[in-house]
């Protein structure tokens, strides 16, 4: 009997695909943030975002069978991510600064743009200079908005070095986030 229901609740091919492409839609733009921190650069991160896609969809029948849909997904992200960062052929990956994907605020004013867009690349920098581990365990609580149970299944390691890995990369980059303070004369 209880057999019987499970059967009955798995949804038909179609509409597991329907299914899965609703959660990816959903979490585009923040795979895509994440894969851009990962990888360095626009191109591959939208490279990775596709070859992301068809992994999923080549594991679609395994959905009924998922508790966390988002952090299978981000999962299989990060690994694509990983993959393609190690991988010999990639082309050499370019500096996170090189591309400017920032948008202005409808206050901006030139300086505050300036000043924005200087705050932004210390944090881009700052996430760059990060060990891979700790970014990808930053990046997926921030963009990917996961729980640290998430994180630990998605990236299969124990919560508690889950934990260790976002206090190192939050105290990284508190400190070279830090109002830069300028140099003292000396008085003499």
């Amino acid at each position: 009997m209880e057999h019987s229901r499970r059967a009955s609740s798995t949804p038909p091919a179609e509409n597991r695909g329907d299914t899965l492409e609703t959660h990816f839609s959903g979490l585009h733009g923040e795979l895509l943030g994440t894969l851009y921190h990962l990888l360095g650069n626009m191109d591959d991160a939208h490279d990775a975002l596709q070859e992301t896609f068809i992994k999923c969809w080549r594991n679609r029948e395994q959905l009924p069978e998922i508790e966390n849909v988002r952090a299978w997904i981000f999962r299989i992200a990060v690994n694509t991510g990983r993959d393609m960062r190690m991988t010999a052929w990639r082309r050499k990956r370019q500096a996170l600064g090189d591309q400017q994907q920032d948008v202005p605020s409808k206050e901006a004013t030139p300086e505050h743009y300036a000043h924005r867009s200087e705050q932004m690349e210390r944090l881009r920098i700052a996430v760059s200079e990060l060990r891979d581990e700790e970014r990808e365990v930053f990046l997926l609580r921030q963009n990917g908005d996961l729980t640290y149970e998430a994180i630990a299944d998605a990236l299969s390691i124990p919560l508690g070095t889950v934990k260790t890995r976002m206090r190192m990369a939050l105290s990284h980059l508190r400190e070279h986030l830090a109002p830069q303070e300028s140099p003292r004369k000396n008085p003499l």
